[in-house]
């Protein structure tokens, strides 16, 4: 089974837009504010893609440019002039920063009720506690992803690979929580592993966001296993239109013979970050962020 994140996201795009309806009729007209610092290429195509699905649901949005060279002092001081526009309902700050701006103090400057990214240490902790909270958008995703496909994650053993503070962490966090789209058995496991593979061959459930082209192959699952492909790899390919393709952490050809449902790339995981990006702003909005639970 092919776990299909447009599809998926396109649904819950359409969910919004009735919110989205509700919350005008009332003047309130859902608003996030993006920064982007510096001229990275990439870093420019991800905001411009959320900046474009919010506009699709009736999202207002502003993007922000700053150069690379602004100071670390700009950057805090708009974040605050947004932290305090009442019009303004989500922050986003695109990452990575230039090296001479620090990343914790930006994103622990942003209002914790507007921190529809999740990484403000207020919402990791309330998250951690199993409050309601934002949570990283990729995470939540996945656990949405998990949850319309009516797959049982109660009792299974997760194996996430990768450890970062916007996947790895933040998911195993969701998943080891005591509720019903949850309650699973986590193995995080990293760079620190002598074998991975004899961790990941014991997953029910194994979820790979290393940032690693074809890390995973079919030797290293078990038969029908659910496997969740995080990455996001840029490979040169002349027969591509671009000269470049992109491609996951996982070896989709090998991989998926043996799995009983996987997710493809692109097409899977990325689809549904922008979804509950989407989400977390319209909460954000409604006033409901830290009351309404993020699964039903």
């Amino acid at each position: 089974m092919i776990l299909d994140g447009k599809t998926v996201a396109s649904q819950i795009h359409d969910e919004l837009r009735i919110e989205v309806e509700s919350l005008r009729a009332r003047g309130i007209v859902p608003h996030i504010a993006l920064l982007l610092v510096g001229d990275n290429a990439a870093s420019l195509s991800y905001v411009q893609s959320k900046s474009r699905a919010c506009e699709k649901i009736g999202i207002a949005s502003t993007v922000h440019r700053l150069p690379a060279s602004a100071s670390h002092q700009e950057v805090i001081e708009l974040i605050c002039r947004w932290n305090q526009d009442p019009t303004i309902h989500g922050i986003l700050v695109q990452l990575p920063l230039p090296a001479h701006i620090r990343t914790d103090d930006v994103l622990q400057t942003i209002d914790p009720q507007k921190d529809v990214d999740g990484f403000h240490p207020v919402n990791v902790g309330r998250a951690v506690l199993g409050l309601p909270s934002f949570v990283p958008c990729t995470p939540a995703g996945i656990v949405e992803l998990l949850r319309r496909y009516r797959i049982t994650v109660r009792g299974k053993h997760v194996v996430v690979l990768g450890r970062s503070n916007i996947v790895g962490k933040p998911l195993a966090n969701l998943l080891m929580q005591k509720a019903p789209w949850a309650d699973a058995i986590v193995t995080v496991c990293h760079s620190a592993a002598d074998d991975v593979q004899a961790y990941t061959r014991q997953a029910d459930i194994l979820v790979v966001a290393v940032g690693r082209a074809g890390l995973i192959h079919g030797d290293d699952v078990r038969e029908g296993a659910v496997v969740v492909d995080v990455g996001i790899n840029r490979i040169e390919d002349s027969t591509a239109p671009r000269g470049y393709r992109i491609v996951g952490d996982v070896d989709f050809a090998s991989v998926a013979p043996k799995a009983s449902a996987i997710t493809p790339v692109p097409g899977g995981v990325g689809p549904m970050t922008i979804a509950l990006l989407l989400r977390n702003t319209v909460y954000s909005a409604a006033g409901i962020a830290w009351e309404k639970p993020l699964f039903q």
